[in-house]
């Protein structure tokens, strides 16, 4: 076993703590996951390591073969076994969309009781600003009875990746943002996160300031995301194409449109606006363009759920058989978590849109849709047959190819409607007869 020097703990084995698991292994460390799920500690340590990522599995099972990584359940344990700790469980939203900082501070809780003089904890969460000296520092000193910065080492790194390539966005592509509560802190955390990232470290001023880079990061998406949304509604009632009007736009160096879509997911641009209002709210500041940004794009599965509606209409659809196309909130990764998918279906249901299945290649089981007695299939053939009603919701790699021709070979069907959620279909122009078409910024055309 290595010296303690050289073991890392890694706090929440999700998408964010596999891959740091996986990019701390890659540079030599001895590694410890920990999780409260013990049915995903159990997966990991058999082995089952369920992660779209090539790198990042491959990395963990090489850690296990060669008793270099394992994951428990005990984080007091993990802590007192590894100088460094870092920290990625999330802080999730409530009801009113104030934060909940029970799961972290208890994450930090068993940080603290395992802790030893000169451990170095990274809190790599996405948080509200604030979080690392109001929230963590706090738990950490009463619970490990250290002082923070004099006794023990306290910094933030946000995680910066894009599930599907983490690792490599970890080591290669973007510079590691650090920031320690005070000069100690700092010196360890840039020493320690200069091992991994080829690109360097940037050293800000506070955690507070880094918190609130990262977050700044995602509202840009969410910001821009809805200026697209708003565009796309315009070129379809004008009857252009969102595409067309963006590929030119984006040829003047100061514009970057972003595409539409049915809407945002996953943990990070849904997420990120409302901790930055939580934070203006407790500030006194006022931050109505964050929050319009927000309110558009989450009526995007309505905006959606109205084109199936135009298309059924269109086509006199009395009995609607549907196919969305897509669970995962982004293309190319089995990442359901606030997918848009779920508001579009629960819409679909209420308007009364009975016969609904779900096709995903990335995603192989989930409750929600299992409760809503929706089936979630694999097979694109068998998803489509007999359907008349398509609704392209993810931009997964496997839809790019798809044409309305093809569709409607596969549905086998002498009527069907198609509604593009992400713009993949490109010989929309001309669809087949007894073809209708609708499109997130597009009009509506009928063969």
């Amino acid at each position: 076993m290595a010296q303690r020097s050289q073991r890392v703990a890694v706090y929440g084995m999700g998408y964010v703590g596999k891959a740091l698991a996986a990019v701390m292994l890659r540079a030599g460390f001895e590694v410890v996951g920990v999780d409260v799920d013990e049915a995903k500690v159990e997966e990991l340590n058999s082995g089952s390591i369920r992660y779209v990522e090539a790198k990042a599995r491959e990395a963990i099972l090489e850690g296990l073969k060669e008793g270099r990584f394992r994951a428990t359940t005990d984080g007091v344990v993990a802590s007192r076994e590894c100088r460094v700790k870092l920290v990625t469980v999330p802080v999730y939203l409530g009801p009113s969309y104030e934060p909940d900082f029970s799961s972290l501070e208890a994450a930090a809780r068993d940080v603290g009781r395992g802790a030893m003089r000169g451990d170095l904890v990274v809190l790599e969460s996405s948080v509200p600003p604030g979080t690392t000296l109001n929230v963590v520092k706090p738990v950490l000193e009463e619970s490990s009875g250290l002082r923070v910065e004099e006794e023990l080492l306290l910094a933030y790194s946000p995680e910066r990746i894009y599930i599907g390539r983490a690792v490599e966005d970890i080591e290669e592509r973007y510079p590691k943002v650090v920031a320690g509560v005070g000069p100690r802190s700092a010196k360890a955390a840039v020493e320690l996160y200069s091992r991994v990232a080829r690109r360097g470290v940037i050293l800000l001023s506070s955690p507070t300031a880094a918190e609130l880079e990262k977050l700044a990061e995602g509202v840009y998406r969410d910001v821009n995301i809805a200026l697209a949304n708003e565009l796309a509604k315009l070129c379809a009632a004008l009857g252009v194409d969102y595409l067309e009007v963006r590929r030119a736009a984006n040829s003047q160096p100061y514009s970057h449109l972003h595409m539409p879509g049915v809407g945002t997911g996953g943990y990070c641009i849904p997420v990120y606006p409302r901790y930055l209002m939580y934070a203006a709210r407790r500030a006194g500041v006022e931050l109505p363009l964050v929050e319009l940004a927000r309110r558009v794009n989450a009526s995007m599965p309505g905006y959606t759920a109205g084109l199936v509606d135009s298309v059924a209409r269109e086509l006199g659809l009395e009995r609607p058989m549907v196919a969305v196309l897509g669970l995962a909130f982004r293309g190319g990764i089995d990442d359901t978590r606030l997918s848009p998918t779920y508001d579009l279906l629960d819409l679909l249901l209420k308007r009364g849109y009975e016969d609904v299945v779900v096709h995903d290649p990335y995603v192989e089981r989930d409750e929600r849709l299992s409760e809503l007695g929706i089936p979630l299939l694999r097979d694109l053939s068998e998803a489509l047959e007999g359907r008349n009603l398509v609704v392209i919701a993810t931009d997964h790699p496997e839809y790019r190819g798809l044409s309305l021709r093809m569709l409607k070979e596969l549905a086998c069907v002498e009527r069907l409607g198609v509604v593009d959620g992400r713009l993949l279909i490109g010989d929309w122009r001309h669809p087949p007869s007894g073809v209708a078409y609708a499109a997130i910024g597009r009009p509506l055309v009928r063969g």
